[in-house]
């Protein structure tokens, strides 16, 4: 990003790099590892925690790094940092406890030892910067809050669709433009996708089945819109959002596809995604303007006549553009992505395949569940189970394939979570 590279270039000039721990060494992490250990000045990678220490091992190998030192302590990783190694740890305490990590990125995808730990960073005065979506979309308020309580910066990353697409909101907002619709662009959608169908697809990118069956059952790019409308104050057009197919370019959506100006308008805007549309997988912002010259130029520039106009990234680029955020809010103290507005809405539980009592729901992206998103306070009057509370719930009642799942169907395996889930809500609403 224009600014961010002149601003690390100054910080390593001066000597001064960004001190970054990562929490996890998966496909992600080595991909962050590798980026910031070879291609950005300003910036090093001074510790990695990970589960097991030959993964994260193998991480820094990858990126070039061989000076390290496996570590037990907080103090014991400060001395290693000081004398020029890059500390590895499976102990999580020692990352966030110590002195010489100035911001830690969080790469596990996980809900609940995620959102620990992030609290635990924060109140060690840790900045923290998420690839986490999932966690986001779960408890986003609650961290935003939490952060703000501890006096230390949090953000969702660059690189995954919803920070890119609120960089692109950001822009057309500054353009004086009045984005109507965050759009996402999918090439495939099958809600009954599961760890078996994906295997395949999965071993091929070093990913998990778990992994690739969220992208390809609906819960992950729901996860995304309601992180993404939790950040811009919009809302679903209906539960499930539309989801239209669509076989051409995004530029020919801005009509017939969605609703109206009036209509989306009168919604508030809204976040949709589109299945097929060229160019995958990118993001769209649909925006309006009732002045008459920006409308002209617009046309000029080959945009079109409105009233809807196409804004569109033809591209995510994960780890690559992460460390753009990282530099953002540690230098310019400026947020990629956070619920600015609060919980507007939830990714809730629907059941993959018929579910009788007894039957243990396992996690994103497994064979019991798939996550739509919905409005919140149409989710909180049915009392629908998020999607991020769902793994390790014990369905109490008889459950056909494609129905809505509500928390009086199982037996919450943390109910102390869900209080925290419901409790972020309340204290959005009384903002």
């Amino acid at each position: 990003m224009i600014i961010v590279d002149k601003a690390l270039q100054k910080r390593q000039d001066e000597n001064n790099p960004i001190k970054v721990g990562i929490i996890g060494a998966g496909e992600m992490g080595k991909g962050v590892i590798n980026q910031i250990s070879r291609y950005t000045p300003g910036m090093i990678v001074v510790a990695v925690y990970n589960r097991t220490i030959e993964k994260a091992q193998d991480a820094l190998k990858l990126a070039g790094v061989h000076k390290t030192k496996i570590v037990f302590s907080p103090r014991e990783m400060a001395i290693a940092i000081e004398n020029g190694y890059t500390a590895i740890t499976k102990d999580i305490g020692a990352l966030i406890e110590c002195t010489e990590v100035e911001v830690l990125v969080e790469l596990t995808g996980l809900i609940s030892f995620a959102l620990e730990n992030i609290i635990k960073a924060f109140e060690n005065g840790k900045h923290v910067v998420s690839f986490n979506a999932e966690l986001e979309a779960t408890f986003g308020p609650y961290l935003k809050a939490k952060a703000a309580e501890n006096n230390v910066l949090y953000t969702l990353g660059d690189g995954d669709q919803p920070g890119v697409t609120q960089n692109l909101f950001r822009h057309v907002k500054m353009k004086g433009f009045e984005p109507l619709i965050c759009g996402n662009i999918k090439g495939l959608q099958d809600r009954y996708r599961n760890p078996t169908t994906q295997a395949s697809f999965a071993k091929q990118w070093g990913m998990t089945p778990e992994m690739v069956t969220s992208f390809a059952d609906g819960t992950k790019i729901s996860i995304e819109q309601a992180t993404t409308a939790n950040a811009t104050n919009m809302g679903v057009a209906k539960r499930g959002m539309i989801g239209p197919y669509f076989n051409g370019h995004v530029d020919e959506m801005t009509s017939g596809v969605y609703p109206d100006v009036d209509e989306l308008r009168e919604l508030g805007g809204i976040v949709d995604y589109v299945v097929g549309a060229k160019p995958g997988p990118g993001v769209f912002v649909f925006a309006t303007t009732d002045d008459p010259i920006s409308a002209k130029y617009l046309r000029y520039g080959k945009l079109g006549d409105g009233p809807l106009y196409s804004f569109y990234v033809p591209y995510h680029l994960l780890f690559f553009e992460l460390v753009c955020s990282i530099a953002r809010l540690v230098i310019f103290k400026d947020i990629t992505l956070d619920a600015e507005f609060g919980m507007k809405v939830e990714v809730v539980s629907v059941a993959k395949e018929d579910l009788k009592p007894g039957d243990k729901i396992d996690g994103l992206g497994g064979y019991k569940t798939y996550g739509i998103c919905d409005n919140s306070n149409s989710a909180r009057a049915d009392n629908l189970l998020p999607v991020g509370l769902a793994e390790n719930c014990v369905v109490k009642r008889t459950l056909k394939r494609d129905d809505l799942i509500t928390i009086d169907d199982v037996d919450l395996p943390d109910p102390t979570l869900y209080a925290k889930y419901i409790g972020q809500l309340v204290e959005s609403e009384s903002k």
